[in-house]
C-alpha cells in the first residue's frame, strides 16, 4: 500500500501571497478547499480570488463544500468547544454527499500532492484533523504554515 503525502493549511493570519508561496514550496498540485462556505472577510480568500491565484501558480483548486463544517460546528470551534465540533462534523461526514466527496478527495490525493485548506490556523483545533482521522488515517500529513514577510 502506498502512503499518501497530504498537506493542510489554515489562512487565519496569512496573506494570499504567503499561502500560495507555502503551497509552491511543497510542490502542491491540488488545493482542496474544505470550507462549507468558501467566503472570507480576509482579502484573497474567497473562492473566486483564491482559485484564480492558485491556478496562476499552476495549482488546481477544488471546493469540497460537503466536507466543510456546518454552522453549529463552526460556532463550536470559535468557542473552543471541540467535543461539539467533533460531534457535529462526524455527523456531517455520514451524509451521502460528504461520503461521495470524501471518496473523491481520497482518489485525487492518491495521485496529486494535495493540501486541505480551511481558515483555522491550528489543524488540531480544526475539522481538517477530523477529516484526516476519517479519510486519511494512513497518510503522511504535514501542516503548512504560511511565512509572513516581516
Amino acid at each position: 500500500m502506498v502512503t499518501t503525502q497530504l498537506f493542510t493549511i489554515g489562512y487565519a493570519h496569512a496573506t494570499q501571497d504567503a499561502l500560495i508561496a507555502a503551497l509552491r514550496r511543497e510542490k502542491v498540485e491540488l488545493l482542496a478547499d474544505i470550507r462549507a462556505l468558501p467566503l472570507s472577510r480576509r482579502a484573497g480568500f474567497s473562492k473566486t480570488s483564491l482559485k484564480a491565484a492558485a491556478e496562476e501558480a499552476e495549482i488546481e483548486y477544488r471546493h469540497f463544500k460537503h466536507l466543510g463544517t456546518p454552522k453549529e460546528g463552526r460556532d463550536a470551534a470559535r468557542k473552543g468547544d471541540y467535543a461539539t465540533l467533533r460531534r457535529v462534523y462526524e455527523g456531517q461526514l455520514e451524509l451521502p454527499e460528504a461520503l461521495a466527496q470524501m471518496a473523491e478527495i481520497q482518489t485525487l490525493a492518491a495521485g496529486k500532492r494535495t493540501c486541505l485548506l480551511c481558515y483555522c490556523e491550528e489543524a488540531e483545533k480544526c475539522h481538517r484533523s477530523l477529516l484526516i482521522e476519517h479519510a486519511f488515517a494512513d497518510s503522511n500529513v504535514s501542516h503548512l504554515h504560511p511565512v509572513m514577510p516581516g
